[in-house]
């Protein structure tokens, strides 16, 4: 089950936050071998060409489990802070046995824009 959180982003400015990936029993992930992907929305049955693409990348090395997701100023000066979005964070890699992608949502929830002035 996903990790839920809500996210609050500044109008118009760059965003980063990162994420501590851990095991069920509490042990750091390893993401060696995976990739992670990180969509933003005003809702969840948007098309593709209406979803908004953080960068996302994993941490070196990747054994530490960390995942780092940004977005740029010119992106968040583009969100509209009346409405609020939903967003998902997933991470998948190809099971050596079965040679089937494995995806694996991470974390999940809303994100909230705080208005700028400036912008």
């Amino acid at each position: 089950m996903a990790h839920y959180e809500v996210l609050e982003i500044n109008q118009g400015t760059d965003v980063s936050v990162e994420l501590h990936l851990v095991n069920v029993d509490n042990s750091i992930k390893d993401m060696t071998g995976h990739s992670v992907s990180a969509k933003l929305s005003t809702h969840y049955d948007a098309k593709d060409s209406d979803k908004i693409t953080f960068l996302s990348l994993i941490a070196n090395p990747a054994t530490a489990g960390i995942v780092n997701l940004s977005l740029t100023n010119a992106v968040t000066a583009a969100l509209n802070p009346k409405k609020r979005y939903v967003y998902d964070v997933e991470i998948s890699h190809i099971d050596s046995d079965t040679n089937n992608t494995i995806v694996e949502r991470v974390m999940e929830g809303l994100i909230t824009i705080t208005p700028s002035v400036t912008t």
